[in-house]
């Protein structure tokens, strides 16, 4: 397996060399209201189920009682930092990313399937590391599941205080192959971001690393 990381690493651990943007000044942390928590309890509560669900493979009342009892059960015995969702639905923009995310489910798919039927052939593969434009554990979060969702992609880390994710890639034949895995995870938090951001945090996607640093 060949690295896009240098060799050693610094005194906490993480590989020198990477390319990563300098730390953002952290803005006043908003104040969620008790309405603005049981919001984000009842978007949470509603998202466990569906993924329970999606689990099961079977929409039934008993799948629907059992995933509500488990997702109650999991917010009250392993609470999580609040996430509170302030950004904006754009149902365009929402409907561009499902359609390029199914289309990228179909072709890397069809790309893995092809890599497994290639008599003696050995596929390469790279750790990069990424790093994301908006920091949000929202967008980190989102953005690392749609990544591992897609075949031949797989995050294995996520630095949430300088917001980089490191993706294993598979079938790595040269640096092209590099630089087109990392423009695909930036494309993906743009779409993501696009359909569901602030407008301050869409007006990210498109500054410098250097204009990031001055515009919290």
């Amino acid at each position: 397996m060949t690295d896009d990381l240098p060799p050693g690493g610094g005194a906490t651990g993480q590989p020198q060399g990477v390319p990563r943007a300098a730390p953002e000044p952290d803005g006043p942390m908003p104040v969620v209201g008790r309405g603005g928590r049981r919001r984000d309890q009842a978007l949470a509560l509603g998202w466990l189920v569906v993924a329970w669900m999606l689990l099961w493979g079977d929409v039934s009342w008993g799948n629907l009682i059992a995933g509500l009892l488990v997702g109650v059960a999991v917010l009250v015995f392993f609470p999580l930092p609040p996430v509170t969702f302030g950004g904006r639905f754009r149902p365009r923009a929402l409907l561009v990313f499902l359609i390029t995310f199914i289309a990228e489910l179909v072709s890397a798919s069809l790309h893995v399937a092809a890599v497994a039927l290639r008599f003696g052939y050995r596929p390469r593969g790279a750790i990069i590391a990424v790093p994301l434009r908006v920091r949000t554990d929202l967008n980190l979060t989102l953005t690392a599941e749609v990544i591992s969702l897609v075949p031949g992609t797989l995050i294995i880390d996520v630095d949430r205080v300088e917001g980089v994710l490191y993706v294993h890639v598979l079938d790595v034949r040269g640096p092209e192959d590099i630089t087109g895995s990392r423009e695909r995870v930036l494309a993906v938090e743009r779409r993501i971001v696009r359909a569901i951001g602030s407008p301050a945090e869409v007006r990210r996607l498109d500054l410098e690393p250097a204009e990031r640093r001055n515009h919290p």
